[in-house]
C-alpha cells in the first residue's frame, strides 16, 4: 500500500475513484441480497401451525378437483384426478426434513420395510441436506413442499414460482434428481381446495407438476395423543388412501409413536404402504439434466453463501457492539480520571497532587497561517493581540488574493507582524513563521479561530514539564446555530474532547489540532518542522514528535473558537482531506507500532485505536444500518427498536458527561437522534472514500473550506 503525498493543484482522478467506488457499492448490494434472501428463507415465512387456513371461495375450482382423487394433474389445460387402488396406503409426510424427528421416522419405516413420500421444504433440505440424501438412498420419494413453507393460495404469482421452482432447485442441487410431485403447505383434502389454491395448482402444473393432495389427515401437528393419531390414520374400508403425517414443524414424538404402531396395524389388516408414485403407478421422480443440477448446485451454493455471510455479519455485530461499548467505558473513565489529574494540579497542598511547577510566564510566539482568510483574519488576530499572556503575532500570508494581508495590516496592532510570500501550502506558511518566531514556545492557530483572552496562557502552563512537546487545546465551534452547527458541535465536545483526554492519559496523542496547539520550538526543528507529506499536517506533525519521544497532551481549559461548514458540501471535503490526510500519517508512521517509549505509545495505542474507531468501525457502518432495516423488516422490530434505543442512550450518557465536563448547556444533546440518520451516514462515507482514494493511490488535492465571517472576538469569560 502507497499514500500519496499532496501535491498542489493536482486534482484527483475521478475515473479510478469512482471504480472503487462501484465495487463497494457492488459489495453492499451483494450484502443487501444476502440479507434478504435470508430474511426470505428463515423469516417471512415459518413451519408450524400446518391448519388449513379458513373461509374461502371454492367457485372456480373445478368439480373433477373437488370430487375427484387426491392426485391431481392439470397439465395441458385438462384435469384428470387418481387415487391409490383398494387396500393401498400412499404414506406422505410434511413440513422436514428435521435434525431430530426425520432420522427417527426413516427407522420407523426402515424396521417396516416401508417407503413413503416426503414432501420436503427448500429451506429445511439446506439446514440438513445429509437427510434428503438418505430419503433417497433407502428408496423414499421426495416432493416439493415449497421452499419456505409459503401458502401458495394467498402468494402472488412471482412468488408462487419462486416457492416451487426454489424448492426443485435445492432438491436437484443436492440429489441430482428432480421431483415431479408437489403438494401446496396448508392444503388438506380435494373439498377444502379453493379458488386461490386451484390458482397455485395450475400455476404448478404448467411448470410439470402433478399435485397430491390428502384423504386421510392424521392431525398430528396438533399433538392430539398417539392414540388419535392412530385412530385418524385407520382406513374405514379397504378404498385406496394417500395418509398425512408430519416430521418437520415442531414436536414429532407423537408421529414417530403412532407411526410404529400403525404400520404394525396396516399389515396386519392386509394394506399395503408405500408411497405416491408405486401406489399409482407414476414415476416421481427422475434424474435432473445437467443443465439442472448446474443451476441448482449454484442456486444452493448462492443461498449458503448468503447464510455464511449473515453468520459472518452477526458476529461482526456482536465485535462491533462490544468494541463500542469498551469505548464507551474507556473514554469516560479516562476522562474523569484526567479530569482528577487537572483538578489536582490546580489545587496545591491537596494530598496525592502532583510537584508544584512554576507558572509558565514567558512570551510565546503565535503564528497564524493564512491563505483568503478575509472573513475571518481581523477577529482571529484581534483575539490573540487581545490576550493576557504576552505574545508575538506572525500572520504568513500566503499568496492570498482577497486582500487577508492588507487586512492583518490595517489593524496597525504593534505586537503583529505580517509576512507574505508565494503560495506554497499551509506546511510551507507554518515553517516559514516558525523560522521568524522570536521565542521558544510555538503557538500554531488557524485563520479562522479566535481564542479567548486567557487561552494562550492556561494552553502553555503545561510546558512545565520538560517532557512536553506539544498541547492541542479544546476546540469549539463558533457558528453552532441550526441543526448542522449543533452536530458538529456535539461532535467537537464529545468525539473529539472525550477522545483527547483518553489519548492524553495513555499517553498517545495522535492529533494536535491545526485550530490550537503549543509546540516547543526547538522540539519542531528537531522532527525538520512542519512536513508537507500529507494533507493532515497537524497529525503528522504531532505523531512525529511523538516517535521523537515527546509527550504530547490535552489542556481542557485552553478554549478556542472556530468557524465549522456550514453546509453538508463543505463538511464532506472538509473531513474528505481531514480523515485522507489521517490515513497517509498513519501510513507514513506505521513504524511506531515496532518502536519503544512514546513511539511505541503512539503505534500500539494510538495508531490501534485509530485504525479500529476511526477507520475500519466507520467501514463496517453502512452495513449496520443494511442489517437494521433487515431486523425492522424480517426479525422482531421492537427489539431491533429497542436495541436502537440502547445503542442511543449510551452515546446520550457518553454526550451528556462530555458536556458537563466542558460546561455546556445540555440543550444540543436534543439532535442526537437525529444525528443518527444524516450526520453519521456522512462521516462513514467520507471513511469509505478515503479509504477507496488512498487505496486507489489517487492524489487528492487540497480543499479549502468556506469562510462565512460568523467569528468575533469573544469578551473575558465567554458564557457558552
Amino acid at each position: 500500500m502507497s499514500l500519496p503525498r499532496r501535491k498542489h493543484g493536482q486534482d484527483v482522478v475521478p475515473a479510478r475513484v469512482t471504480a472503487h467506488w462501484v465495487v463497494m457499492t457492488a459489495v453492499l448490494i451483494a450484502i443487501g441480497v444476502a440479507l434478504t434472501v435470508q430474511g426470505y428463507l428463515h423469516h417471512l415465512a415459518g413451519i408450524g401451525n400446518d391448519s388449513v387456513p379458513a373461509g374461502g371461495s371454492a367457485s372456480a375450482v373445478p368439480d373433477a378437483v373437488t370430487h375427484g382423487g387426491p392426485l391431481v394433474d392439470s397439465r395441458g389445460g385438462t384435469v384428470r384426478t387418481v387415487g391409490p387402488p383398494d387396500r393401498t396406503l400412499a404414506l406422505t409426510f410434511d413440513d422436514g426434513p428435521d435434525p431430530e424427528w426425520t432420522p427417527k421416522i426413516l427407522d420407523v419405516l426402515e424396521t417396516h420395510h416401508v417407503h413413503a413420500t416426503f414432501f420436503v421444504v427448500g429451506s429445511a433440505v439446506l439446514d440438513h441436506p445429509e437427510l434428503v440424501e438418505r430419503m433417497i438412498a433407502d428408496g423414499d420419494e421426495v416432493g416439493v413442499h415449497t421452499l419456505t413453507h409459503a401458502d401458495l393460495g394467498s402468494a402472488p404469482a412471482w412468488r408462487q414460482q419462486l416457492e416451487v421452482q426454489g424448492d426443485q432447485e435445492v432438491i436437484a442441487g443436492i440429489t441430482g434428481r428432480a421431483a415431479t410431485l408437489m403438494r401446496p403447505p396448508y392444503s388438506s383434502e380435494n373439498d377444502a381446495v379453493t379458488n386461490g389454491t386451484w390458482t397455485a395448482m395450475q400455476a404448478a402444473a404448467n411448470q410439470g407438476y402433478l399435485t397430491v393432495l390428502t384423504t386421510k389427515d392424521s392431525e398430528d401437528w396438533q399433538r392430539p395423543g398417539v392414540a388419535t393419531i392412530e385412530k385418524n390414520l385407520t382406513p374405514s374400508g379397504p378404498q385406496g388412501q394417500v395418509l398425512l403425517m408430519h416430521d418437520g414443524g415442531g414436536d414429532r414424538e407423537q408421529s414417530v409413536a403412532a407411526l410404529d404402531a400403525s404400520l404394525t396395524s396396516f399389515a396386519g389388516q392386509g394394506f399395503r404402504v408405500t408411497t405416491v408414485g408405486e401406489a399409482v403407478g407414476i414415476a416421481s421422480m427422475r434424474d435432473a439434466t445437467m443443465a439442472e443440477q448446474l443451476s441448482g448446485a449454484a442456486f444452493v451454493w448462492g443461498l449458503r453463501l448468503s447464510d455464511w455471510v449473515v453468520t459472518a455479519i452477526s458476529w461482526a455485530l456482536v465485535v462491533a457492539g462490544v468494541v463500542t461499548f469498551i469505548r464507551a467505558v474507556l473514554v469516560t473513565g479516562f476522562a474523569a480520571r484526567h479530569r482528577r489529574a487537572a483538578r489536582r494540579a490546580q489545587t496545591p497542598g491537596r494530598r496525592g497532587t502532583a510537584p508544584i511547577r512554576p507558572e509558565v510566564t514567558e512570551p510565546v510566539t503565535v503564528i497564524v497561517p493564512a491563505y483568503n482568510e478575509s472573513a475571518g483574519i481581523e477577529a482571529a488576530v484581534r483575539s490573540i493581540a487581545a490576550s493576557n499572556h504576552p505574545v508575538e503575532i506572525i500572520v504568513v500570508d500566503d499568496g492570498s488574493t482577497d486582500g487577508t494581508a492588507d487586512l492583518a495590516e490595517a489593524l496597525g496592532l504593534p505586537n503583529v507582524r505580517v509576512v507574505r510570500k508565494e503560495n506554497g501550502g499551509k506546511p510551507s506558511a507554518l515553517n516559514a513563521g516558525l523560522g521568524l518566531a522570536s521565542h521558544e514556545i510555538v503557538v500554531m492557530v488557524d485563520g479562522d479561530t479566535v481564542f479567548e483572552p486567557d487561552t494562550v496562557r492556561a494552553l502553555i502552563q503545561p510546558f512545565a514539564d520538560p517532557r512536553i512537546g506539544a498541547i492541542s487545546g479544546n476546540t469549539k465551534i463558533a457558528n453552532r446555530g441550526g441543526i448542522l452547527g449543533a452536530w458538529q458541535h456535539v461532535e467537537y465536545v464529545v468525539g473529539f474532547n472525550l477522545d483527547r483526554r483518553l489519548f492524553d492519559i495513555a499517553e498517545c496523542m495522535p492529533t494536535v489540532p491545526g485550530a490550537i496547539g503549543a509546540f516547543r520550538r526547538d522540539a519542531l526543528l528537531r522532527v525538520g518542522g512542519v512536513s508537507d507529506d500529507t494533507l493532515a499536517e497537524d497529525t503528522d506533525l504531532t505523531m512525529s514528535l511523538c516517535r521523537d519521544g515527546w509527550r504530547v497532551v490535552y489542556q481542557d481549559n485552553a478554549r478556542a473558537w472556530t468557524e465549522a461548514p456550514a453546509s453538508l458540501g463543505a463538511l464532506w471535503k472538509q473531513r474528505y482531506r481531514w480523515c485522507y490526510g489521517t490515513l497517509q500519517a498513519m501510513w507514513k508512521h506505521r513504524g511506531a507500532v515496532f518502536q519503544g517509549g512514546q513511539a511505541g505509545k503512539l503505534g500500539r495505542r494510538g495508531l490501534g485505536y485509530l485504525l479500529v474507531l476511526q477507520v475500519l468501525l466507520p467501514l463496517f457502518a453502512p452495513i449496520v444500518d443494511v442489517f437494521a432495516i433487515y431486523g425492522l423488516i424480517f426479525l422482531d422490530p421492537v427489539r431491533i427498536a429497542l436495541l436502537w434505543l440502547a445503542f442511543l442512550l449510551v452515546q446520550f450518557l457518553m454526550a451528556a458527561y462530555a458536556f458537563r465536563l466542558d460546561k455546556e448547556r445540555f440543550g444540543p444533546l436534543w439532535t442526537l437522534p437525529l444525528q443518527q440518520f444524516v450526520y453519521r451516514q456522512l462521516m462513514y462515507l467520507v471513511v469509505i472514500q478515503s479509504v477507496v482514494t488512498a487505496l486507489a493511490g489517487v492524489h487528492l488535492r487540497w480543499h479549502r473550506m468556506e469562510r462565512y465571517g460568523s467569528l468575533r472576538v469573544p469578551p473575558p469569560q465567554t458564557q457558552r
